[in-house]
């Protein structure tokens, strides 16, 4: 199950007991759309192990700021509340679930 992360609670989940993926995408980018059933897959298939949210990049611009964003689809995952890999463009399904297993190794 995906979460929508914004400015007010992207803290506490970059912060929770389990590791967190950000989604940072747009609804004008299309490679964002062509992720986007991926993210909610792998959403679904490590749910429980991990918090996998999308986050508006028009709503909420501070937090790509904050990261250095530049360019969308941007996946940032964490780990105890740290940055800890990430990821720009789209990609496969079987190169974006790698980044997801290294985050739980």
């Amino acid at each position: 199950m995906e979460v929508k992360i914004t400015t007010e609670n992207f803290e506490s989940y970059k912060n929770g007991e389990l590791p967190l993926v950000v989604d940072l995408w747009a609804t004008w980018c299309g490679p964002c759309r062509m992720l986007a059933p991926i993210i909610s897959e792998l959403a679904n298939d490590y749910d429980g192990k991990i918090v996998v949210g999308k986050c508006d990049v028009e709503e909420n611009d501070d937090i790509a700021m904050e990261f250095g964003v530049r360019n969308i689809p941007t996946i940032l995952f964490f780990k105890g509340g740290q940055l800890v890999d990430k990821f720009v463009g789209a990609a496969s399904r079987d190169k974006i679930e790698e980044k997801f297993k290294a985050l739980l190794g």
